[in-house]
């Protein structure tokens, strides 16, 4: 049965989640008639999505209601549910840190340091529904979720859920064996960031001597061949592989960027590893291509919502993502 609910979005403008996450409410049956605020201290994005959601909703035919502000507060107020995507100075914080490793003599692997900015967002954030929304459910997107969702916990009452998808790195798993997806089982529990595969059946069968079997067979042939189709593309990388023997376990998503610190040298070993052209997601040629692909997104999304004529099921599709 449906309840109206008050969902309220922090980060709304955020160019990866925010449109997924608008067609998903709006194509969840059990959510008609509920309200979303979007909360954004961008003003132009915060407009753009606000744009987007309200004429995709309109168009679906959906019972979902949007408004928007600025004003963090005013957003959280009566809000059951808030989910957090925000991700503060994030793309410079880590261009940063890249030029500050790079000048004492080491290859920054991104992720291991200058969360702060993360930190005093999504603390702030938690506190703030301690006192306006106690009731709420707050759900952590933005990363580091493990990290942020912990810091939460120790300093908040605010009840947290923390997200991250890098388990779907076993449909790529299956996907470069050449296995039907409906047919697998798999399992990869963990941390954020630092998951593996404890479970991976095929027809009712172990599969891991399938992984043994290509590693064997087809593995040097791959890594020698592929061409890394974006910037996350390593999943089944000699890296990924090589952790895989060392530890018993297939790291997946996330977690095969990060590893031993041998594998994080320089761009030359990070290529050997992790594949051309990027060497990973984490290197210098891969981050700049990773945020001009979002100021793309952003600006089609901009463009789209400034469209009046645009028919936003034909533009964005009527199923949902595959996002929790």
């Amino acid at each position: 049965m449906a309840k109206n609910l008050k969902i309220c979005i922090i980060g709304a403008g955020s160019a990866q989640f925010s449109l997924g996450m608008v067609k998903d409410l709006c194509l969840t049956e059990n959510l008609r008639g509920s309200h979303v605020t979007l909360m954004d201290i961008d003003a132009e994005r915060l407009d753009m999505i606000y744009k987007l959601a309200t004429r995709y909703a309109e168009q679906l035919g959906s019972t979902l209601t949007f408004d928007k502000t600025t004003d963090r507060a005013a957003a959280l107020d009566g809000a059951d549910y808030v989910i957090n995507t925000g991700y503060v100075l994030g793309h410079i914080v880590e261009a940063q840190l890249r030029d500050l490793c790079s000048r004492y003599g080491y290859y920054h692997f991104g992720g291991a340091l200058g969360p702060y900015h993360q930190f005093w967002l999504q603390l702030s954030v938690a506190k703030d529904m301690e006192k306006i929304c106690p009731n709420a459910w707050l759900i952590q997107v933005g990363n580091p979720v493990f990290h942020t969702s912990t810091l939460i916990g120790r300093e908040t009452s605010t009840k947290t859920i923390g997200l991250c998808h890098g388990h779907y790195g076993c449909l790529e798993v299956a996907a470069v064996l050449g296995l039907d997806p409906e047919k697998i089982i798999w399992e990869a529990p963990g941390l954020n960031h630092n998951i593996w595969m404890t479970k991976f059946e095929y027809e009712g069968q172990d599969a891991y001597p399938l992984i043994d079997e290509w590693i064997a067979t087809k593995g040097e042939e791959y890594w020698n061949s592929h061409t890394a189709s974006t910037t996350h593309d390593a999943q089944m990388s000699r890296g990924a592989c090589n952790e895989y023997r060392l530890y018993g376990l297939m790291p997946i998503g996330d977690t095969v960027r990060r590893g031993g610190w041998w594998y994080h040298t320089d761009i030359a070993t990070k290529k050997r590893w992790f594949g051309e052209p990027y060497g990973g997601p984490d290197t210098h040629i891969a981050r700049p291509f990773f945020v001009k692909n979002l100021e793309k997104s952003v600006k089609m999304m901009m463009d789209t919502a400034n469209d009046l004529s645009a028919n936003l099921l034909d533009v964005f599709g009527s199923t949902k993502t595959r996002e929790q």
